[in-house]
């Protein structure tokens, strides 16, 4: 008996045919970049819910997003800095300096606090400008400039007042963070949600955003395309300088004083939540979403320990290994393109 094969009018695939590169696009878009981070962020979340006492509750929720707040804004700008190819390991000695500045100006030096707030946000400027100047005409590698910048500002945070912490400030500026709106939304909040909006907008439609993803892509190829390589970087990190002022305020907001070891250890937390949300450190990837994303796992992630009861020396190591993973998933993804 002649066998048959089986024949579909025009050549068409069968339907399991089809249906394998649909799943192979699906799997690579959810186990892959900030897909990847969603997917993570969901699952913590289920499992927290279920484990962690009043993990899901509103005034707990509200809680996670308060204690994003700091590390959301020095994401905006690390995400910037970390496209390009560059690294800022300086963010919290510099967010520690700007904090103390805010506190030496307001009570010791009588300033107003508007303009102490506006002097803490230019001295976090120009940390980064020197951290970008470092880098592009002394040709630092970024590692080596930003963490010299982070013991010249920490040592200078402590210099300020012999590291004596600053205590009480007026209460509208306490109130920025701790007073709601509609039940929900602190002033501090808002910030962080205009920023992203801002740094999304820009990344995407302005020319000088894509460019930074020229630069992360291949520097010399982007100067060849007419691309003022230095002044966009050094931008770049004037700009994450900025809002490392900018987290230092909100963080005085929140505590109600100035610390000079304020900030310390939130480099890592900043590198974590950019490299999880899809970022390369190879540069020339990443996206504000998927900033968001990591912020929120990060922030997640540290409430639910916490109300577990696990050491926070523990916690270090659960960021490191989640770290690790980041990176490795990087590795992965560029390899597999």
């Amino acid at each position: 008996m002649s066998q048959q094969l089986a024949h579909r009018p025009g050549g068409a695939p069968s339907g399991d045919t089809a249906k394998a590169p649909m799943f192979s696009q699906l799997s690579a878009r959810l186990f892959s970049g900030s897909g990847g981070a969603l997917l993570g962020l969901i699952v913590l979340f289920i499992i927290l819910s279920i484990m962690a006492p009043n993990f899901f509750s509103a005034r707990n929720l509200i809680n996670v997003l308060d204690q994003v707040t700091v590390l959301g804004i020095l994401a905006v700008g690390a995400t910037a800095v970390i496209i390009t190819g560059g690294i800022d390991l300086s963010v919290g000695a510099v967010l520690g300096l700007c904090t103390m500045v805010l506190g030496w100006l307001s009570h010791q030096g009588g300033w107003p606090m508007w303009a102490a707030m506006l002097a803490a946000i230019a001295v976090g400027a120009v940390a980064g400008c020197l951290n970008g100047i470092g880098i592009t005409y002394a040709h630092l590698p970024p590692f080596i400039a930003t963490l010299a910048m982070l013991s010249i500002a920490r040592g200078l945070a402590n210099l300020i007042t012999d590291g004596q912490q600053i205590v009480g400030y007026p209460e509208w500026f306490f109130n920025l963070s701790s007073e709601r709106y509609l039940g929900f939304f602190s002033v501090t909040l808002l910030v962080v949600a205009a920023l992203y909006f801002l740094g999304w907008a820009w990344l995407k439609y302005r020319a000088s955003g894509r460019s930074i993803y020229a630069i992360g892509g291949g520097a010399e190829v982007a100067r060849l395309a007419g691309i003022h390589v230095k002044k966009v970087t050094i931008w770049v990190y004037v700009a994450a300088g900025a809002l490392a002022g900018l987290g230092g305020i909100a963080l005085a907001s929140r505590l109600d004083s100035s610390q000079p070891s304020a900030g310390t250890g939130y480099e890592l937390d900043v590198i974590a939540a950019v490299v999880i949300g899809g970022a390369s450190l190879n540069g020339g990837v990443g996206r504000i979403g998927g900033t968001i994303i990591g912020v929120l796992l990060i922030g997640v992630l540290r409430n639910g320990l916490n109300l577990l009861g696990v050491s926070p020396f523990i916690q270090q190591i659960v960021i490191g290994l989640v770290i690790a993973i980041a990176v490795m998933a990087d590795v992965l993804r560029r390899k597999k393109a």
